[in-house]
């Protein structure tokens, strides 16, 4: 809102006081190698239109040299955030029932670390409302959150935090590729080149902690155990 000033020499607007407005949005919800990155970027509210006119949209909906180039230049226009929850911390809270909670507690944590004027997430809860109630809770809060479905798409400040979230999971995913030495493709079940690798990988390491076991997909892909059964090892 512009504000108007009497002063000696007559009328005067002042500038404008802008918001800033924290997009929230995570990476890696259904993978099943590397993390859940939760990212967050924080801008002026007069700076969505900068933001369109640089290209910031949903990161799926870009290619990952553009998320990079994207990535780089957001620096420049706001501030970005992470949280990182490892595939240990995923499978005790998809094992109780929690995973919604586990990322709103990472949504909230990023909240906190921001102290923005007002918060944009996108819904990870089939209810956005219920979701926006537990980032106030969790973050303790008092400032204005909206959380609603396909925000990354429909607001460039949450477009920005998709691309956050989206390049910090690739680096990582990048990381431990190089870590051991060989391709682990994305990371998703939908990719040939990670179930692969996986079913490969349990062969001589059964529990590896880059792997989320509570998810369905890691059954389907262990390796069959051809050997003897425990009957025909016992006398």
């Amino acid at each position: 809102m512009w504000d108007a000033t009497a002063t000696a020499g007559g009328p005067r607007t002042a500038p404008p006081q802008f918001d800033r407005v924290l997009g929230l949005d995570e990476a890696g919800r259904g993978s099943f190698v590397g993390p859940l990155i939760v990212g967050g970027f924080v801008a002026r509210s007069d700076q969505r239109e900068a933001l369109r006119a640089l290209g910031v949209k949903d990161s799926k909906l870009l290619s990952r040299t553009r998320r990079e180039e994207l990535y780089d230049q957001l620096g420049d226009l706001g501030e970005r955030y992470t949280v990182c929850l490892d595939p240990a911390v995923v499978d005790r809270s998809v094992r109780r029932g929690e995973l919604n909670l586990l990322e709103a507690k990472a949504f909230a944590d990023v909240i906190r670390q921001a102290a923005p004027d007002r918060v944009v997430a996108d819904a990870c809860d089939v209810n956005a409302r219920r979701f926006a109630s537990r980032l106030a809770a969790f973050s303790g809060s008092a400032v204005p959150i909206l959380a609603r479905h396909h925000a990354d798409r429909d607001d460039p400040v949450v477009g920005a935090a998709s691309i956050v979230a989206k390049v910090s999971r690739d680096r990582a995913i990048d990381r431990l590729a190089s870590d051991l030495g060989v391709s682990v493709g994305s990371g998703y079940p939908s990719d040939v080149r990670t179930v692969e690798f996986v079913r490969s990988h349990l062969v001589e390491h059964p529990a590896p902690s880059f792997v989320r076991f509570s998810w369905a997909t890691v059954e389907r892909v262990k390796p069959k155990f051809s050997g003897p059964t425990l009957d025909e090892l016992l006398p």
